[in-house]
């Protein structure tokens, strides 16, 4: 059986709770044959791997989302026009102006059709189209404007649509978004079964990501939102099965167009035995460390809870913040952050840059996530499996993981809202100075991730959508570890 990961953005160039997931599955079957997709913004990150890649891992091929248009073969298309049949033009239609789209027509428009991005989208049949929804929607503005964002905004797409999937008996994209359109276009070409597993919800973390940018400004954020709704319904439309992390999750994939038989909710896994004899803090040691395992990243908010640290330290000098993970995802940001620490002064913050967490995870008495937006963070699992408190923002499944969903154990922590210094810096006052409530909490979350997220149920879950998949096509289930002589 062979299955090929679609993945944009994560695996295997950064480490992170969705790489780490998707690192994971694939050492969870070593009986399967895993390929991967990985959709990336441009040749820059070409083979910058930050993961060993396991053995039964055997092809990465990469899409870039921004790049020079060539022809297959490698030689630059000198065309002059791009000319679509009706059934072209009404199906490039339907997708740009929000109708019911013919993705069949699309994706083989795309993959048969000898021609280059860049002059389909210069070409008349988009001028026409791109006139047309100007005319219905948007005269207030500016039309050369219009159609330049327009253009920029299929320009990825286009490339995304010319990629050639490899076969593959199931495909498993970890989103909706250009990961979920290969994906879907990849069960129209080869006719095999289609799995789209979403950690957190591709449309509104784009959608939120969108609102916040710079980049992009007043009724342009609209069309850029409008399109990754698209393209998540393209995956929901052609998915044999939808999974979500958490029940709310699965309720907002509902709500945007989702299937409701089509939905599955497949929490996370971890192994939890992995945290049992791990280094622990000097029984001497005077401070109370406060850890953050994350990348330091902007949806992270890592200056938040520098700010919040900041307060908290004014009022318990035992505390020490410890920021650990790597900080080249976002090397402006992460400037800012360090930037932010020395104009305050504040002492006892250390910046590890990439760790291994089970070195580190023990030796703290607290752990903290201030994020912005979260799936379900497996760095919350982890804490839970080293026995410690948790103070993390409401955003994802954080506060089902912290108070209990389906039992009644009690907090494994403190939830807070999103970008409050102040009840951030007093729940880190509140564990420092209770000790004997910080044990109370690590056992509640070493409890609740022993009987819910251990990576052994999470495996069971998946052997069984991938071994019903498989039969559904037809294809026999491996009963013995892949090796390329097999």
């Amino acid at each position: 059986m062979k299955v090929c990961i679609v993945a944009e953005g994560c695996y295997p160039y950064v480490v992170g709770g969705v790489s780490s997931w998707v690192h994971s599955l694939i050492q969870q079957f070593p009986n399967i044959e895993f390929t991967l997709v990985a959709i990336v913004a441009d040749r820059s990150i070409s083979g910058k791997f930050a993961y060993e890649l396991p053995d039964n891992l055997t092809e990465v091929r990469e899409i870039y989302l921004n790049d020079s248009q060539w022809l297959r073969g490698g030689k630059k298309n000198r065309m002059s026009h791009v000319s679509l049949n009706r059934e072209e033009y009404d199906a490039l239609r339907a997708l740009v102006i929000g109708e019911k789209v013919d993705w069949e027509v699309v994706f083989r428009m795309f993959q048969e059709k000898e021609m280059s991005i860049d002059q389909l989208l210069m070409g008349k049949d988009f001028l026409n189209i791109a006139e047309e929804v100007y005319n219905l929607r948007y005269t207030n503005i500016v039309f050369s404007d219009f159609l330049w964002t327009l253009r920029s905004i299929y320009l990825p797409l286009g490339f995304a649509l010319q990629f050639k999937p490899p076969e593959a008996d199931l495909y498993h994209c970890v989103a909706t978004g250009y990961s979920g359109v290969i994906g879907s276009m990849a069960k129209v070409l080869h006719g095999s079964r289609l799995l789209v597993s979403e950690h957190g919800i591709y449309t509104r973390e784009r959608e939120e990501e969108i609102i916040k940018a710079r980049w992009v400004q007043g009724v342009y954020k609209d069309f850029w939102i409008e399109q990754f709704r698209k393209l998540s319904l393209c995956a929901y439309e052609h998915a044999d099965l939808v999974t979500s992390l958490f029940e709310d999750a699965r309720s907002l994939q509902l709500e945007l167009g989702c299937p409701e038989l089509k939905t599955q909710v497949t929490p996370n896994g971890i192994p939890v035995e992995a945290y049992e004899k791990i280094p622990v803090k000097e029984p001497d040691d005077p401070m109370i460390n406060v850890g953050a395992i994350l990348r330091v990243a902007p949806i992270k908010d890592v200056k938040t809870m520098i700010n919040a640290f900041y307060y908290a330290k004014q009022r318990d000098n035992r505390l020490k913040l410890w920021i650990m993970g790597p900080w080249d995802e976002d090397e402006e940001y992460a400037q800012e952050c360090f930037d932010l620490v020395e104009s305050l002064h504040v002492k006892d913050i250390v910046f590890t840059g990439r760790i291994q967490t089970r070195d580190y995870i023990g030796r703290m008495d607290m752990l903290i996530l201030t994020s912005i937006s979260e799936g379900q963070p497996l760095t919350v699992l982890e804490g839970f499996a080293a026995k410690k408190p948790m103070i993390a923002t409401n955003v994802g499944n954080c506060q089902g993981l912290i108070y209990g969903e389906a039992d009644d154990l009690g907090p494994a922590g403190i939830v807070l809202p999103v970008m409050n210094i102040g009840k951030i810096s007093d729940a880190i006052v509140e564990l420092a100075d209770n000790e004997e409530e910080r044990k109370k909490m690590g056992e509640v979350g070493y409890q609740r991730v022993c009987d819910k997220y251990r990576i052994e149920y999470m495996r069971k879950t998946y052997e069984e959508i991938y071994k019903k998949m498989a039969a559904a096509n037809g294809v026999p289930w491996p009963q013995t570890p892949f090796s390329v002589d097999r």
